[in-house]
């Protein structure tokens, strides 16, 4: 195939895959937020759309929650690092937040055609690319308010950038030359962006490519070296944010703010450390690895158990192809690094090992290349080969796409029972300078409602959690100014004068 013509074809599906992620966050997520991290990031992204980056705690926290923005010396903020909100406020300052991952969901399709085509050519990188697109995980992750859409195309966009920079001599490119120095400025930026997105895949990203860069540096020449460093330093500055982002919320550098929610919510081992009894310790970290590995064989690619199976045989085919070793040793890093955390990750797949998906997409697309003769120097069988690989990677791409595709995601809809239909007996009545006081057991109907309020929307109404009736009783007289409803999810049509 002509260049021109699989360049052609990666951009409309690159362009194809943020459509059907914008209909995904249409249709399935409804534009809002459904799990905690999600209210976190949209609150923290429309308060620095505002050009702040806390607010004044309220009076009463408890009664005025928002899930996992916490409250510290009067100050409110988001828990999560500053990356993914800063680039989300974006989108919010458009009026229109739910479309940043979607669109990034398509530079990450594109990104990782090149890769594939860096790595094995384009055939590889066309169908790395579709590999990626009709996956579950990556639909659903596309579809939310989650990190891992930037963080993705971070890892990919620092990839490309490194190897680049750093050519493995025994295998030429036909890319267009790009200036070494802008390569430097990609990788140091990306991975420093990174930081400040997902710190702990950052970690797992630095891990190969840290212990390259060294190998670099001792044998290396000097021209190898001072871009070696520049990018270093680079990154480095860029981190730095972290800890000065930690200072300006909480006056404390070293103070991770997601211990102000949980305490237990940190990286490490031993007591204290998790929510077991004996804190996280490797017998929790194996259960929680084995846990997220098995979502992966599912939601990777939808073919139930089966999503590995052509990884093997791309490991082989790469053994001998440094820039191949080096992208899929992201994977067992990231598996690592994500082991010192005490919880694993299934809801939307394996998610923390969501970003070396471009490495497993090219592992597997070299896997069918190789089985099927269009790699490697076996010429036994190359059109039998062929054809038998063709028919079967169309059927599992189809019976995905078909079946399993549509199941998955769809599934997500009402996930936790928020919906935007909930909001809209209370965007009908049209209320004005009112105070709703939602009386719900658990806090998704409550946390629904709270996208009519500022500062996700701007709003004189303002939301809180019924939980407690002193409490309650508190919060009606320190605002004895406004009008005060009464909602109970269970008859979301009726605002109550008084409580039930």
């Amino acid at each position: 195939m002509k260049p021109r013509y699989a360049d052609s074809l990666a951009l409309a599906l690159a362009i194809l895959v943020a459509l059907v992620s914008a209909g995904v966050v249409d249709r399935v997520f409804e534009r809002i937020p459904h799990i905690e991290d999600e209210f976190a990031y949209l609150w923290q992204a429309e308060v620095m759309a505002e050009g702040q980056i806390y607010l004044p705690s309220p009076t009463h926290p408890s009664s005025f929650l928002v899930p996992f923005v916490v409250d510290y010396q009067g100050r409110r903020f988001g828990k999560y690092p500053p990356g993914w909100p800063a680039v989300l406020s974006l989108g919010a300052r458009a009026g229109v937040p739910w479309l940043v991952s979607p669109l990034l969901g398509g530079l990450a399709v594109w990104l990782i055609y090149r890769l594939g085509v860096k790595i094995a050519g384009r055939g590889v990188g066309l169908l790395a690319g579709l590999l990626t697109a009709t996956s579950p995980m990556f639909l659903m992750l596309s579809g939310t308010l989650l990190s891992h859409n930037l963080s993705l195309t971070l890892v990919t966009a620092f990839s490309l950038a490194w190897l680049d920079l750093f050519p493995d001599k025994g295998h030429a490119s036909d890319a267009p030359p790009v200036p070494a120095w802008m390569l430097v400025v990609v990788a140091g930026l990306t991975i420093g962006l990174l930081a400040l997105t997902r710190p702990l895949t950052a970690l797992g990203l630095v891990i190969p490519f840290g212990i390259h860069g060294m190998i670099l540096l001792v044998r290396g020449e000097i021209v190898v070296r001072r871009r070696l460093l520049a990018l270093g330093g680079l990154a480095l500055a860029v981190t730095a944010l972290l800890p000065l982002w930690h200072a300006a919320l909480t006056g404390d550098p070293f103070l991770n703010p997601y211990t102000l929610w949980w305490e237990y919510d940190r990286v490490g081992f031993g007591p204290g450390v998790g929510v077991t009894e004996s804190g996280h310790n490797l017998h929790w970290a194996y259960v929680n690895t084995w846990f997220s590995l098995r979502a992966g064989m599912h939601d990777l690619f939808g073919w139930p158990f089966l999503s590995w199976l052509f990884l093997p045989f791309g490991l082989f085919a790469l053994r001998r192809r440094r820039d191949g070793w080096l992208m899929v040793s992201t994977f067992p890093c990231m598996v690592i690094v994500y082991a010192a955390y005490w919880i694993g990750s299934w809801l939307f797949g394996p998610r923390y090992y969501y970003e070396a998906l471009p490495a497993l997409a090219v592992a597997s697309a070299v896997g069918v290349a190789w089985l099927g003769g269009w790699l490697g120097d076996s010429l036994c069988m190359v059109r039998p080969r062929r054809l038998a690989m063709t028919a079967l990677i169309t059927l599992i791409i189809s019976l995905n796409c078909i079946f399993y595709l549509p199941a998955r995601v769809g599934g997500m809809q009402g996930l936790y029972g928020i919906s935007r239909s909930y909001l809209l007996p209370l965007q009908q009545a049209d209320l004005k300078n009112a105070l709703v006081l939602v009386h719900s057991e658990t806090w998704h109907r409550y946390g629904t409602l709270l996208m009519l309020t500022s500062p996700f929307t701007p709003s004189d109404v303002l939301v809180a959690w019924g939980i407690d009736p002193e409490l309650d009783a508190q919060v009606i007289r320190d605002f004895s100014d406004r009008l005060i409803y009464h909602y109970y999810p269970d008859d979301p049509h009726t605002l109550y004068l008084e409580p039930r």
